[in-house]
């Protein structure tokens, strides 16, 4: 695991050390994908509240684990058992949320249930980082396990144990992706987190190359602020202008990208097109799932567990093409790259105005 940043002179070790790190989150992306849709399908009947201790206690469990493992290639076989507890959680929030609020306001209930997303990225990474500075990056898997615990008894408290559904087979996978306006906003979210992941992955090779690699963990902290700030705007608004933000998030996470691909040498306007960027993805997943929910009403849980697995797929591939990119390019082709594909993002979210994101929702 990583045990901090080296030495100056020695940027040849640090980039070997970046990549041979990444098959980890990968492994972890890797488990959450493949296992978003068969464990949703197997547990579809269970109630809603025991699905979500279980996954909790897969992340409490292997968050332990990985603390206390020496062994890198076992680290990887734990790091992809908590990809599959977290990919039986992401199918379930969503629709555990939409069915606990009032009619009408399904959609701010999925926005807050997937808040801890951007939360995470403004708290958690500083967070983890100090504390690893502490006591070493296991102290932050074993905070990280405690905190799971935590979740665990709140919930276990608060939370109604909601019935599952029956699996009785009406909606198969096939069945759900002809369902009209679903594969456009597949696309769209794949376009989107692909375009996102590539550059935020990479975001300490970009800022490196534009003169601020020091200033990496303030920009990942403005981008982080304005991530959870999109929360409370899209929860406000998410139920009667779902089109609006999801083409609005869009186009400004484009021209944010247009800025930093031009300007990356003017450091003001890449702290502003970064935490402009931020409020554009922070409430991002819920904007996708939400319209996934409402284009396929009665198959809206498979559908869920579809767009998950896309979900993470994206981010695995955005990783990828992102070390391609840089591998054989410099750090601006990053830029370029995720542009190209927001303004195919937008087409489809834009065009998909019938069905995927319809005038009016």
């Amino acid at each position: 695991m990583p045990a901090g940043r080296p030495a100056a002179g020695h940027e040849p070790l640090a980039r070997h050390q970046r990549l041979a790190h990444r098959p980890d989150r990968h492994a972890l992306r890797t488990g959450h994908g493949t296992g978003a849709i068969p464990l949703a399908r197997a547990t579809a009947a269970w109630h809603r509240k025991n699905v979500l201790q279980l996954a909790l206690g897969i992340v409490a469990l292997t968050n332990a684990l990985t603390a206390l493992s020496g062994d890198y290639a076992l680290t990887l076989v734990i790091r992809f058992m908590a990809g599959l507890g977290t990919g039986l959680i992401w199918p379930l929030l969503g629709g555990y949320a939409a069915r606990l609020a009032p009619q009408g306001r399904q959609g701010r209930a999925i926005a807050i249930a997937l808040a801890g997303t951007p939360i995470g990225l403004a708290l958690g990474i500083p967070l983890g980082t100090w504390l690893s500075g502490l006591g070493g990056w296991q102290v932050a898997f074993y905070a990280s396990a405690a905190l799971t615990v935590l979740t665990m008894a709140w919930i276990r408290s608060t939370l109604p144990n909601l019935p599952g559904g029956p699996v009785d087979g009406r909606f198969t996978i096939p069945q759900v992706l002809v369902i009209p306006g679903l594969r456009t906003i597949l696309f769209a979210l794949a376009t989107y987190m692909i375009a996102h992941n590539i550059l935020y992955t990479y975001i300490t090779d970009f800022l490196r190359h534009a003169g601020m690699g020091g200033q990496t963990g303030w920009v990942l902290f403005a981008f982080g602020v304005t991530s959870v700030l999109s929360v409370l705007v899209v929860g406000t608004h998410i139920d009667r202008h779902l089109r609006r933000l999801v083409v609005g998030s869009t186009v400004l996470f484009a021209i944010c990208v247009f800025v930093l691909a031009l300007f990356s040498g003017v450091p003001l306007l890449v702290y502003i097109a970064v935490a402009a960027w931020g409020f554009a993805f922070g409430s991002s997943p819920s904007l996708f799932i939400g319209g996934a929910i409402d284009a396929t009403g009665a198959a809206s849980d498979v559908a869920q567990s579809i767009t998950i697995t896309v979900f993470s797929a994206s981010i695995a591939l955005g990783g990828f093409i992102g070390g391609l990119l840089l591998a054989n390019l410099d750090a601006t082709s990053i830029t370029w790259a995720s542009l190209a594909l927001l303004i195919a993002a937008g087409a489809a979210v834009i065009g998909g105005r019938k069905h995927a994101f319809p005038k009016g929702a």
